[in-house]
């Protein structure tokens, strides 16, 4: 995860870090994840020099709706700030829940939202090859 976020938002690098529970600051495996039915994370950014930026550090929400998987992106240091929300397809929310344009510094978000459901989404059934046709 971190480095889908690396690869979007380049420069900054990003440490992927458990949001729920301050005594257990490792995020979960990507096993682990494909078993839960929602998971909050913290991505936390550094400079390409290790200098921590805390106003770019991103909440990502990740919960499964029947068999899909959604999840949601926000700046952690300014809540007024629109988030995204991401199914199918990317929407951007203002601070009181309804849509918006996408801010500026979005696109990378959008591009880092496609890149996790594509590594998260739970790969479907193979087909049963053996199975005579009736």
């Amino acid at each position: 995860m971190a480095a889908a976020a690396d690869l979007c938002r380049k420069p900054l690098r990003h440490a992927v870090l458990a949001a729920t529970d301050p005594a257990k600051p490792d995020a979960p495996s990507l096993e682990q994840m494909a078993e839960l039915q929602d998971c909050c994370l913290k991505l936390e950014v550094r400079s390409p020099a290790g200098e921590r930026l805390p106003e770019e550090d991103l909440e990502l929400e990740l919960y499964r709706s029947g068999d899909d998987l959604h999840l949601t992106l926000a700046w952690a240091a300014d809540p007024e700030l629109p988030m995204l929300w991401q199914g199918r397809h990317p929407v951007w929310m203002s601070s009181n829940g309804s849509r918006c344009e996408r801010p500026g510094a979005g696109l990378p978000l959008e591009a880092l939202a496609r890149r996790l459901r594509a590594l998260l989404r739970p790969e479907p059934p193979a087909p049963d090859l053996l199975k005579p046709d009736r």
